[in-house]
């Protein structure tokens, strides 16, 4: 798989169905993908050896006996769905899904290196709007990288 990047704008068909970038698709290079809840009210999309990594890394660090990790484990893993191209090369996504993420016409799709971020255009224009001071203090927290 090559590296995802790009910001995509598209929409979403009354069926649920997204015409998927032809970069992303030809970068992902197979045909299903597994998409589930992300944070901040988006979708996450992986392919499958990058889900199985994350589910991986995931369930090895959180314990059964530990509240809080379960939480997560069952926002993450809990409503992940396999989810396949169509020969137009859209994906449709589940109900529960875009329900979560308030998917309704006009959706960004991120490329994100490793996995790909679907939102609701309107709700990611207002998340960009609202987290702009806190991410320039995350920002900061980078003081490692140089140039």
């Amino acid at each position: 798989m090559n590296l995802l990047t790009g910001e995509y704008n598209n929409t979403i068909d009354e069926k649920g169905r997204v015409s998927f970038p032809v970069k992303l698709r030809t970068s992902i290079n197979q045909n299903v993908l597994i998409v589930t809840k992300g944070s901040e009210r988006c979708l996450w999309l992986f392919t499958s050896s990058e889900w199985e990594s994350f589910q991986s890394k995931l369930m090895s660090n959180a314990s059964m006996m530990n509240a809080k990790n379960m939480q997560v484990v069952r926002h993450f893993i809990a409503p992940a769905q396999e989810v396949e191209f169509d020969k137009s090369g859209r994906l449709s996504i589940p109900q529960s899904l875009r329900e979560y993420a308030n998917l309704s016409k006009e959706c960004t799709i991120l490329g994100i290196a490793k996995y790909v971020e679907l939102w609701d255009s309107q709700v990611y224009k207002n998340y960009i709007v609202e987290s702009e001071e806190s991410f320039r203090e995350a920002a900061e927290g980078f003081n490692n990288i140089t140039f």
